[in-house]
């Protein structure tokens, strides 16, 4: 029997920081970072491209409680630095299951970072191998939901794939409301106008204007991504029209 070709050939996985604290309050919980390393091995194993922006707000955000007070432009770069311990942290999971992949930052640290170079990531991309972009977009007053949007579009992604705590976009939120509705499709402007919390604004405008769809699933479903990969509807599906 044939293998089914995926659906897709070149995907962005966007994973906030919150998510690698898996059953922990603070930090990287080891596990759920192994966990996600078994799930975007089973992708990359289809032949998809596999590239991967992940938040910092598992140790800082500039828009947190704990940055109250500070200059916004040094928390931002604190959260963007935390972007880059995260990177590394999903880098090093995915490298213990036999995922040969590179941490690509904007922020330049060469000791531990490549630098973020467009046709560098490209280069990686077509060798197989895995490609996870640190430090947010480089700016401050950016989030790394935009940052996820900017890279996807850059590399030419066809799709952004949102990890999160629930199964998709509701009109409410789930975990507080019993009777809250999923959408199984939504569009960008009803996401705008509703105010539904899947992406920032600036980043949900940028995915509009380049038609770059995005599905939010459920992270913690085990096998949600190779599903989504092979054309199975996961989730909720973020489009044009």
């Amino acid at each position: 029997m044939a293998k089914k070709a995926p659906a897709f050939k070149r995907v962005l996985l966007k994973l906030s920081g919150e998510a690698l604290l898996g059953e922990k309050a603070f930090g990287i919980d080891r596990d759920f970072t192994d966990y996600l390393a078994r799930e975007i091995k089973q992708i990359h194993a289809l032949g998809v491209q596999v590239t991967a922006v992940v938040g910092g707000g598992n140790i800082f955000r500039g828009v947190s409680d704990n940055a109250q007070g500070m200059d916004r432009v040094s928390a931002d770069h604190m959260g963007m630095l935390a972007t880059v311990i995260n990177g590394i942290a999903l880098q090093d999971a995915l490298e213990r299951v036999g995922v040969i992949t590179r941490v690509l930052s904007a922020i330049e640290m060469r000791e531990v970072a490549e630098p973020f170079i467009r046709r560098r990531a490209m280069r990686h991309l077509e060798k197989g191998r895995v490609v996870i972009f640190a430090g947010g977009t480089g700016n401050p007053y950016f989030s790394t939901d935009t940052a996820a949007a900017l890279r996807a579009m850059e590399i030419k992604a066809e799709i952004i794939l949102k990890g999160t705590k629930v199964d998709g976009i509701y009109d409410s939120d789930p975990l507080k409301n019993p009777k809250a509705r999923m959408f199984s499709r939504v569009t960008y402007l009803d996401v705008l106008k509703k105010g539904l919390k899947v992406m920032d604004t600036t980043a949900i405008s940028l995915c509009m204007d380049n038609r770059l769809p995005i599905i939010v699933y459920n992270l913690k479903a085990k096998g949600s991504l190779k599903r989504i990969v092979t054309g199975q509807k996961i989730g909720t599906l973020v489009v044009e029209e």
